[in-house]
C-alpha cells in the first residue's frame, strides 16, 4: 500500500473550502467572530499569504495523517514492515503474506461512508479535545467550541470519506 500523493494534495484542499463555507458571515462566521471577541475590521488585518500557506500546509499534514487512519489495510504493512525482505525479496514470508492479505481484505471498508466516520471519530476524539483544553484556558465559550468543532467534524469527515474511498 503506498500514498496516494494526488488524492492527499487534493484533498488538502477541502479544510480551505468548507473553511470559506462555515466561517462564511451567512453561515457561522458572525456567530465565530463575536464568541472569539474579534471585529470585522480586525479580521481585515493580517498576512494572507502567511495565513493561507501555513493552512495548505497544516492541511497537507492532516491529509497525510488521515490516509493510514482512514484506511485500515494501512495496519497489515505495519505488521510485517520491520521484517528482513519485506517487499525486497518476492518469496519472502512476510511479503507472501503481507500480498495474500492485501489480494484477499485489501478492498474491505473501502468506501466514502467509512472514512467519513473515522474522519467523525477522529474529530470527536482528537479535535474536540485539543479544542476543548485551549478554549477553557482561553476563557472562551461552550459555543465557541461547538462553532469550532462542526467545522472539523465536516471538514474531517470529508477528508476521510474522499481518502477512503479514492486514495487506493
Amino acid at each position: 500500500m503506498e500514498m496516494n500523493w494526488l488524492v492527499i494534495c487534493l484533498t488538502a484542499l477541502v479544510p480551505l473550502v468548507t473553511g470559506f463555507i462555515w466561517y462564511n458571515p451567512k453561515l457561522m462566521g458572525t456567530a465565530w467572530m463575536r464568541s472569539a471577541g474579534l471585529t470585522e475590521e480586525q479580521m481585515k488585518g493580517g498576512n494572507m499569504a502567511k495565513i493561507f500557506g501555513l493552512t495548505i500546509l497544516f492541511s497537507l499534514m492532516l491529509a497525510f495523517v488521515m490516509q493510514p487512519i482512514v484506511i485500515h489495510q494501512f495496519g497489515l504493512m505495519s505488521i510485517v514492515a520491520g521484517d528482513e525482505g519485506f517487499m525486497k525479496d518476492p518469496n519472502a514470508s512476510s511479503t507472501l503474506w503481507y500480498n495474500d492479505a492485501m489480494a484477499t481484505y485489501g478492498d474491505r471498508f473501502r468506501t466514502f461512508k467509512h472514512g467519513a466516520l473515522h474522519g467523525t471519530i477522529t474529530a470527536l476524539f482528537i479535535a474536540l479535545p485539543v479544542l476543548g483544553i485551549n478554549a477553557l484556558f482561553e476563557r472562551k465559550s461552550g459555543k465557541y467550541i461547538m462553532i469550532h468543532l462542526g467545522y472539523w467534524i465536516l471538514t474531517l469527515a470529508l477528508m476521510g470519506g474522499i481518502i477512503c474511498q479514492w486514495a487506493k
